[in-house]
């Protein structure tokens, strides 16, 4: 299979066209905004605000005993008014996080610095002299990129996965400065010097137990694509009585999701009964069981006998590769079928045959089991898609890639827009919009290597730029959509809706009854809507009828809703193992 390009490429979708007439006029209006800013360089950056001369300066330096060869990577400054826990630990991500500010370093050798000032953008606040005044404690991180030396050409520098899931404040072999306590004065010309002056230390192995075992495989297609070692790995739950010697070979079900080493399914021999108050809290979120309640029917031995995998296969732009071949992550999706399944089914007598495979998982690990499942019909008997990422790019969470001509903001008329959410609660208030999420990344990484979730979605479905970087679905500083980029997905059948609407002829037959899509009707990600037109097709389709599943809940249930207990889920698998057995 030829990397970007998951199945062979069927024919042109058509594009939906504006349906209000406001909105046309909003789009006459955005295009003249969008052609004033295309005539700059794509990388130029952003002027900065009018600040005052002078305000914080903060100066990052490293000794030749900490690091002897020149640092590429990006250079962060993390500021707190909280001692405990370390600064660079209290980064919390979109909603929650302290401020922070990073610069990009290229070659960067010992003694000399790295200087981030009030012309460095940062996250949740603009720029250092936005802070207010007062003490503070302030740490220095560097996150260490690797060159990479690609099989298509190109030679990109980013930070090479420790096993830490792409989690940069906690990666082995970055370089943290001791919490520092200052007094900022934004109004005064202050520098700040921060000396990186140790390295984040290396993770413990996981521990493997009766029922959780890991695996670590380096895969020969993966390395030969990034041009050094690359490997994939997997955490197994075996089911109560597996016997290594005996002849019995189980089914498998693959649990997609986030980068994780715990157990697959929630399953923790540690976790203890629901007090009433927690139980109340869960059902009003989701169906799953409680953890204490699948652990103990799996250790009973009342789950069906089935093994459970979870995939480990972060790349250098995410904790996930999104379980496909990408033109900018390579064949993660040929490693996962051709060099991991069959490793595992070896290994832990799985059962070589699409009847007795199955997927599952939530969110991110949703889309990966939907995609897998319809770019290999007959590789697996059903996908559950819990929440999937956007299924259709009409409705990209709440925004249309195909004719919105900002991710940022929706143009009512000729005086009118209004910032587009990117993430809400379930009752409807905003939590996050969608520039303020674009901000974070362009603060956590220039060239899509934020490791975060816009930039995972533009490494795994867009192209490779002429500097050897993904190709960005829109501009993560002025919010434009690049047309080329959304193109270049749909055509490379990243939108899966398109996808199955023009490839259902030829694969249709082996797809009825295995698709399978739970979503709560108030996501807090807008996910339900592309669901809704997922379903839309599939509903409709003859010759074969899909029989697709969808299920949305009653009103007010949020992200991570799922329709029926997980058991339930594995006794269905179970339950068409066996039926198929027979036929």
């Amino acid at each position: 299979m030829a990397i970007g390009s998951n199945i062979p490429r069927s024919c042109l979708r058509s594009k939906r066209l504006p349906l209000h007439s406001l909105r046309a006029v909003g789009l006459v209006i955005a295009i003249g905004l969008a052609l004033a800013v295309s005539t700059a360089r794509p990388d130029a950056a952003v002027p900065p605000p009018a600040h005052p001369a002078g305000g914080p300066r903060f100066s990052v330096s490293f000794d030749s005993g900490v690091r002897r060869e020149p640092l590429t990577g990006r250079i962060f400054v993390f500021i707190t008014r909280r001692d405990q826990p370390e600064p660079r630990l209290q980064y919390a991500g979109l909603a929650a996080t302290i401020p922070f500010f990073g610069v990009d370093v290229n070659a960067l050798s010992a003694g000399a610095r790295a200087v981030i000032d009030v012309q460095t953008p940062g996250y949740p606040i603009a720029t250092p002299h936005d802070l207010q005044p007062g003490n503070y404690t302030i740490q220095a991180l560097a996150n260490v990129y690797t060159r990479f030396p690609r099989a298509d050409g190109y030679t990109i520098w980013a930070h090479a996965d420790r096993g830490e899931g792409q989690q940069f404040t906690l990666s082995p072999g970055n370089l943290v400065s001791e919490p520092t306590r200052v007094r900022i004065d934004p109004g005064r010309a202050q520098t700040f010097a921060l000396k990186l002056t140790r390295s984040i230390a290396e993770l413990p192995a996981p521990v493997d137990t009766p029922f959780v075992k890991h695996v670590r495989i380096q895969s020969a297609l993966l390395s030969k694509f990034w041009g050094v070692p690359v490997f994939l790995g997997a955490v197994v739950l075996l089911p109560k009585d597996y016997d290594p010697q005996s002849d019995q070979r189980y089914p498998a079900v693959y649990v997609q999701g986030h980068y994780s080493l715990a157990a697959p399914l929630h399953f923790n021999p540690a976790a203890a009964p629901e007090t009433r108050t927690e139980r109340d809290a869960r059902l009003g979120v989701t169906n799953r069981e409680s953890d204490f309640e699948f652990t103990q029917a799996w250790l009973r031995g009342d789950a069906p006998r089935m093994v459970a995998v979870t995939f480990q296969h972060p790349t250098p732009f995410y904790d996930d590769s999104y379980a496909v071949n990408s033109a900018n992550n390579g064949p993660y999706g040929d490693a996962i079928m051709t060099e991991l399944i069959p490793h595992l089914e070896t290994q832990f007598h799985l059962i070589s045959d699409g009847h007795a495979r199955f997927l599952i998982g939530g969110s991110t690990g949703g889309w990966e089991a939907l995609a897998l499942q319809i770019y290999h019909p007959d590789a697996f008997n059903g996908a559950w898609a819990l929440y999937p990422d956007p299924v259709d790019f009409h409705r990209f969470q709440l925004g249309d890639m195909y004719t919105d001509i900002s991710a940022f903001v929706t143009q009512r008329n000729a005086w009118i827009s209004s910032e587009i959410p990117a993430q809400r609660t379930s009752d409807g208030n905003t939590v996050a919009t969608m520039r303020e999420e674009s901000r974070l990344e362009a603060a956590l990484g220039t060239h899509g290597r934020s490791g975060e979730q816009f930039n995972a979605r533009d490494a795994a479905y867009g192209p490779v730029l002429q500097d050897g970087y993904p190709g960005e679905m829109w501009d993560k500083r002025t919010g434009l959509i690049d047309r080329d980029v959304i193109a270049y997905m749909r055509d490379h059948n990243f939108d899966l809706r398109a996808y199955l609407e023009g490839a259902w002829p030829s694969i249709g037959a082996s797809l009825v009854g295995k698709i399978h899509v739970d979503v709560g009707d108030d996501d807090d990600y807008f996910l339900n809507l592309a669901c809704y037109r997922l379903q839309s097709f599939l509903d409709a389709t003859t010759n074969p009828s899909a029989h697709a599943v969808f299920e949305y809940g009653r009103p007010l249930m949020p992200h991570g809703w799922q329709a029926h207990p997980t058991l339930d889920y594995l006794r269905e698998m179970a339950a068409r193992v066996s039926r198929d057995a027979e036929q």
